[in-house]
């Protein structure tokens, strides 16, 4: 599918027309992952003295987000206070996670018509950053909505429609685990560096820890005295 570059010089679409505004979006945060490289339970590595998972929950509670979800063991995250829901999927990668969560909307009450889905791992994402992408999301009509950064798409930093959820399944199903790959098979629209840029200005957005080096690096940032 072609990807649309959204600019903040487009128009909004006006309000007060007649034309019943969607849902707020659902949030959920992907935890519970193998890790391999990281080499233990990076959800629950401490930066600040608190858990990774325990600051992106307050990113996301923090956003338009209407309520926010664990995709991972409830023995293990329980005790930080959010609502967990088991991936349907354990050890098949973020796309599993990804098409739980929106399985789970699909079946709530509430009907949301998009979710925030995120990493546990990306320390300094903010909740005015993601309140921004929720904005985005809601006045778009595209399956993804998904930031490009210098490294490509962060597909574990968007928006997901509920409605795209059984064509995702069948991609998944159909042997699907990479998550770009699944969102060129929708209508994704991609948010480029004038849209995201003044949320990102020490150049680190998007960093993630993959590695325990990363998690020294991110930890040494976020003990250093701020100016």
């Amino acid at each position: 599918m072609t990807r649309v570059i959204i600019r903040p010089a487009q128009r909004q679409a006006k309000r007060g027309n007649g034309v019943k505004p969607p849902r707020r979006a659902a949030g959920y945060v992907l935890a519970g992952g193998r890790s391999s490289r990281f080499g233990s339970d990076k959800a629950l590595a401490e930066l600040g003295g608190r858990p990774a998972l325990a600051r992106m929950l307050d990113a996301v509670s923090g956003s338009d987000a209407r309520c926010t979800i664990v995709v991972g063991e409830r023995e293990k995250y329980g005790h930080l206070g959010a609502r967990c829901i088991p991936d349907r999927w354990p050890g098949e990668g973020p796309f599993g996670g990804i098409v739980t969560a929106l399985l789970q909307s699909s079946a709530d009450k509430y009907g949301y018509h998009w979710n925030l889905i995120v990493s546990c791992d990306m320390p300094f994402i903010t909740a005015e950053w993601l309140n921004h992408l929720v904005a985005h999301a809601l006045r778009s009509s595209a399956d993804v909505m998904v930031p490009k950064s210098a490294h490509g798409l962060e597909p574990l930093c968007a928006c997901w429609r509920t409605a795209a959820v059984k064509k995702l399944r069948t991609l998944f199903d159909e042997g699907v685990r990479k998550v770009t790959d699944a969102m060129k098979q929708v209508h994704t629209e991609v948010l480029d560096e004038s849209v995201w840029k003044r949320f990102d200005t020490k150049n680190r957005l998007f960093w993630n820890m993959n590695t325990p080096a990363d998690y020294e690096e991110a930890r040494r940032i976020l003990e250093m005295p701020q100016t």
